[in-house]
């Protein structure tokens, strides 16, 4: 069984982050807010409901790798090629279908590219991924930067 790569969850914490701390006591919890996409989201971008109560940051790690664990499956289900792949590719793609829902990977043109092993191409696909709410995200376009060297980064040092 292929575990979720440490590198998507260093991603997924790095851009997600765990925001809107409120202090109660010793506990900081997270409350639920709407994400600069318009969805509300707890912890590390867990969609939630806008009624839940406020999570604390362990609770917040357990969605986190539950959300992942979902995410690797729907990534190696549409592609399949990842599996023989350099960690480093999974964990870009992985990191994108948490963020952007497996739906999304499986329409894309990018799923194309990945089963295709095109690499320079899957990383301008992804590049292309960078709108929430209907605007070019500055968080975004640093994520899919990031993913896109992490897919490239791997293929060029096994050479």
């Amino acid at each position: 069984m292929i575990e979720v790569p440490q590198s998507a969850i260093d991603l997924a914490k790095r851009f997600e982050g765990f925001e809107r701390k409120v202090k109660r006591g010793v506990e900081i919890t997270a409350i639920p807010y709407i994400c600069p996409a318009g969805f509300w989201t707890i912890g590390y971008g867990h969609l939630c409901d806008p009624k839940d109560p406020p999570i604390t940051e362990a609770e917040a790690e357990t969605y986190l790798a539950r959300d992942l664990q979902s995410a690797l499956a729907a990534t190696l289900r549409y592609c399949p090629v990842l599996a023989t792949e350099p960690e480093g590719r999974l964990a870009a793609i992985v990191d994108f279908t948490f963020n952007l829902g497996p739906g999304r990977l499986q329409a894309s043109t990018l799923r194309r590219r990945i089963n295709q092993r095109g690499w320079d191409s899957a990383a301008q696909e992804l590049r292309r991924w960078v709108y929430g709410g209907g605007k070019v995200l500055p968080g975004l376009v640093m994520r899919r930067e990031a993913e896109a060297m992490l897919m490239l980064d791997d293929f060029r040092h096994r050479f």
